[in-house]
């Protein structure tokens, strides 16, 4: 899994009627650009079902693995989580089991008071566990993240103190992305709606650093929330 330093990421707010709609389409199209001619799809979901802002990951997992969906694999539930302590294990072993797929992997991280509750979506790999402190393996070749929290001092307290609420509607928007992606992806494809969202630089402590952006993606406006 290569890390790509020079892609843009794409920020939606997971509250809006159509924010499933939108990270659909913008997977959809991240899939397309893929460089990778894959067979299937690998979702690794990062978390810990025992902190309520580090659960988004494993929520999702739980509620893809329900799907069915063909031609893809999911890691990361919260019966069998995906966590620091496993990770690599996991990461060889999708690897080993799929070696022709792309993969998927989403976490919660910790941003700006005004992108609590968005949704990031990006081309490249995300480093888990970079906020709080812990270095591990950057995994993914599309990365999604929920913006749980705020980010500062105490990040393990405010991972533990995350309102419920806020990992759900982040979670009920990123499935519902996935269901929409998977549809056109594999079935009717749909003209690009990449043009329509416009990435924002943003430096923040998070419990997944995503890959850096691109230099058009530095001179960008911001998108006003």
């Amino acid at each position: 899994m290569d890390t790509h330093l020079d892609t843009p990421v794409y920020y939606i707010e997971s509250r809006t009627d159509r924010a499933g709609n939108k990270i659909g389409s913008l997977l959809t199209e991240l899939y397309a650009k893929s460089d990778s001619n894959f067979e299937e799809l690998v979702f690794l979901c990062i978390g810990s079902d025992r902190i309520t802002g580090d659960s988004l990951g494993p929520l999702i997992g739980h509620r893809l693995s329900k799907e069915h969906l063909n031609r893809c694999s999911i890691y990361g539930t919260l019966a069998n989580p995906v966590h620091a302590l496993n990770l690599q294990e996991t990461v060889e072993s999708v690897k080993k089991e799929h070696p022709n797929s792309l993969t998927v992997a989403i976490d919660a991280s910790l941003g700006s008071k005004k992108h609590q509750g968005y949704v990031t979506v990006g081309q490249g790999s995300l480093e888990p566990g970079l906020g709080v402190k812990k270095k591990l393996p950057p995994v993914g070749d599309i990365s999604i993240t929920g913006i749980v929290n705020l980010s500062g001092a105490f990040e393990h307290f405010l991972l533990q103190t995350t309102r419920l609420s806020t990992v759900m509607e982040l979670a009920d928007a990123i499935v519902s992305g996935i269901l929409v992606a998977h549809r056109q992806y594999f079935g009717t494809r749909r003209p690009s709606l990449l043009a329509f969202f416009h990435p924002e630089e943003e430096r923040r402590r998070s419990l997944t650093k995503l890959t850096s952006l691109s230099a058009e993606s530095a001179a960008a406006k911001p998108k006003g929330s």
